[in-house]
């Protein structure tokens, strides 16, 4: 794969071998009280599903509740800028996907907040696996098929995202760049509400996290043209990936993390960070992200620090060279 195209499998590789390592101990009676976890996205995303599977299981491990709260608005921005002003105790966190860490810098640089001043990462918790996906009766079966009607009316075959400069956007975008065909870019407000689009059959195509289409793909309302790992996934034998379908060499994946505001104890990030791995180590919770398309991983905090500083920078470059721009 390019550089451009590599996703997060050879940090999350490195990553699974630290479950059984545990850090210091927290400080004393932490927590003795509900932990607020902010997912600036939509229920029913890749993110909500992930962080409400590993914090149900965690907060069953610490003994104490872990609310899920989604706060929306402006692509992320104003759930993060919360988490990210929160007081930096251990009882605010946040659960992030890329996107909002590494793309939306490079979209809106007059951000309330900045990554790597006002976070400190705590662990990788998932990677979220990607699909082509369309509705069941989309004209085209395969990528290759989606490349050639696009190469027959370039610009004429439209395809959706949740909103420019989403990750279903830059997926796409890449995807087509990739394929060296025009495709019509038809943004929603969101993963859900064009996973619903799709399955109503208002856009023949797009690239989503599995999870977020997972159960209308099981409920046989859309159909999985390819998925955007390297290899086959496990779990959907049957499914080819895009690099053996008509782009030789893509892979496209997104991530689910905890981050926690800057200032934040060492030895409650580590705490946080050791309960994560001790979520992730269950062979349920487990079973439960792998069937909804994520792949369990797990990090060391200066793993994802080292990580995010790097997709910040290549994300940088990708979104400069496509021409994307934010509303």
């Amino acid at each position: 794969m390019t550089p451009r195209r590599t996703a997060f499998f050879a940090l999350a590789a490195t990553a699974v071998a630290l479950l059984g390592a545990v850090p210091a101990q927290a400080e004393p009676g932490y927590p003795n009280k509900p932990i607020r976890m902010v997912v600036p996205l939509g229920a029913g995303s890749a993110v909500d599903v992930a962080a409400r599977i590993v914090v149900q299981k965690m907060s069953q491990n610490m003994g104490q509740a872990i609310v899920v709260e989604n706060i929306l608005g402006a692509s992320g921005i104003v759930g993060t800028d919360k988490a990210a002003k929160a007081a930096p105790d251990g009882y605010t966190i946040a659960g992030l996907n890329d996107s909002i860490m590494t793309m939306v810098p490079a979209l809106q640089p007059k951000l309330p907040w900045d990554m790597l001043r006002d976070f400190v990462p705590v662990s990788l918790v998932a990677t979220i696996e990607w699909c082509i996906v369309g509705p069941v009766s989309a004209p085209f079966d395969t990528p290759a098929a989606l490349i050639k009607a696009a190469q027959a009316a370039p610009g004429a075959v439209d395809y959706g995202s949740g909103g420019i400069g989403s990750p279903q956007h830059i997926a796409m975008a890449l995807f087509a760049s990739d394929a060296n065909i025009q495709l019509n870019h038809v943004p929603y407000k969101g993963a859900a509400e064009l996973a619903t689009g799709l399955a109503g059959g208002q856009v023949p195509v797009a690239f989503q996290g599995l999870a977020s289409v997972n159960a209308l793909v099981k409920g046989k309302r859309l159909k999985l043209l390819a998925v955007g790992t390297p290899q086959r996934m496990p779990q959907l034998p049957e499914v080819p990936t895009v690099n053996e379908s008509g782009l030789p060499g893509f892979a496209f994946n997104s991530w689910f993390t905890i981050m926690a505001p800057a200032g934040t104890p060492a030895d409650i990030v580590a705490r946080l960070n050791a309960e994560v791995r001790k979520a992730l180590a269950d062979p349920a919770v487990r079973e439960q992200l792998l069937a909804q398309g994520l792949t369990p991983r797990g990090s060391s905090a200066e793993e994802l620090g080292a990580a995010t500083r790097a997709q910040l920078a290549k994300y940088a470059a990708l979104i400069k060279k496509a021409g994307i721009k934010a509303e």
